[in-house]
């Protein structure tokens, strides 16, 4: 099995595992907290019914009087100060629901306004976290050459820690500033923050809801806008450091697996036209760096085998010049049938090379060979063979390696 799709398996694993233990943890933490506020609903609700003696449908009408006139205590919505700050929310995808197109005409806009805004969206914050980061670098590299330290190129460890330290001060800033505008604790206004820049948006807690503030407090909205485009700029340049090595993870085993391949063709064997690769598979129609094949001009072959033998003597040639066309049709028409001609490794402890005689005895021990061979030349000394190297074309050619048997 590849190893992206273990890495894509093991990620699903680990993903619905996480799940499933924070279902568990919200289980254990909510649950009674939401079944005492029911329970306390349920009374108020029968209390008021008693009090005023009314019927549960003109409870109902309550109701739904004051959650639709819940989004107006703010101040109109859909001026153009309050349409800018659901624009900011729909390209950001926070979509904190505070307020929602009514109208058909609304919804369809917001759609194909989504389907556009969002990638630019996406495209300028990455953009915009990418310069954080080189000027991180910057920042860190100048700092160390005034330090004079021995390293001043700064790694990746050094940028995560400067762009989290900058989160850290964007939700603590604008937790601070929110809590006073807002009314909220501290507490409350760090969860805000941290519930915004994340695009979370729970909607639970939404600024600028409180005394027509959209109208009324203009530097208090360009404050919450500047907010949330400049700390999505820093979340983004913290993803760009954490998140989108891990995504480019599965692009690079596929271009190191092509790599791969590209190299296990270089080694390839061409052999009729054939390519006989070291796994026994044949690729027809290749050509070969050489573009010769073995009824060339030359005598030499880019087969191998684990006997190192390529073409006989000029003998053993003439002989098989006759059955030449035999052969070449034999191969066309049965491809499979050729086995003994895969490649086998040779042990390099059967070659024994000696540098100061530039012989190889293995070879002499084995037959002649044609002196156009990979830098190997023949030498004809009556009963015993002795066959002289040159080491560079040996070198060039990879001839310790692999040859044919034929």
């Amino acid at each position: 099995m590849k190893k992206q799709n273990v890495r894509t398996i093991s990620l699903i694993v680990c993903t619905f595992t996480y799940l499933l233990v924070g279902a568990a943890v919200f289980d254990a933490l909510e649950s009674e907290t939401e079944k005492r506020r029911w329970e306390a609903l349920q009374d108020a609700e029968d209390m008021i019914i008693r009090k005023y003696n009314i019927s549960q449908e003109d409870f109902k009408v309550m109701e739904t009087v004051v959650l639709k006139s819940e989004s107006h205590k703010a101040g109109q919505q859909w001026k153009f100060t309050g349409a800018f700050y659901y624009a900011t929310t729909v390209l950001t995808t926070i979509g904190y629901g505070h307020s929602t197109p009514s109208t058909v005409g609304g919804k369809l806009f917001t759609m194909c306004y989504a389907i556009v805004g969002i990638p630019l969206g996406l495209v300028m914050f990455q953009s915009i976290g990418e310069r954080v980061n080189r000027l991180s670098s910057y920042v860190i590299k100048a700092v160390r050459s005034s330090l004079r330290c021995k390293r001043t190129v700064a790694s990746e460890v050094d940028l995560i820690c400067v762009v989290t330290t900058l989160s850290s001060l964007t939700i603590a800033g604008g937790a601070a500033a929110f809590s006073k505008f807002e009314g909220w604790s501290y507490f409350d206004s760090v969860y805000y923050c941290f519930i915004t820049l994340t695009t979370i948006g729970f909607g639970d807690m939404v600024a600028l809801q409180r005394d027509n503030a959209l109208n009324r407090k203009p530097e208090y909205v360009m404050f919450a806008l500047i907010f949330i485009l400049f700390g999505l700029a820093i979340v983004a340049a913290s993803l760009n450091l954490l998140v989108l090595r891990f995504v480019t993870m599965n692009t690079e085993d596929e271009r190191r697996d092509e790599a791969q391949a590209m190299q296990a063709l270089q080694v390839a064997v061409k052999l009729e036209g054939d390519v006989i690769t070291s796994n026994g598979s044949i690729l027809s129609g290749y050509e070969g760096h050489d573009g010769q094949s073995l009824n060339g001009s030359t005598n030499s072959s880019m087969c191998s085998c684990h006997c190192m033998c390529l073409n006989r003597h000029k003998k053993s040639n003439n002989l098989g010049k006759s059955n030449d066309a035999e052969n070449q049709y034999k191969l066309r028409r049965s491809p499979t049938h050729i086995r003994h001609l895969l490649p086998e490794v040779v042990p390099m402890q059967d070659l024994n090379y000696d540098y100061d005689t530039q012989s190889l005895h293995t070879l002499a021990d084995r037959g002649t060979m044609d002196s156009s061979y990979m830098g190997v030349d023949m030498v004809d000394m009556g009963d015993t063979a002795s066959i002289e190297l040159r080491p560079h074309a040996l070198l060039k050619r990879n001839v310790s390696l692999l040859s044919i048997r034929i």
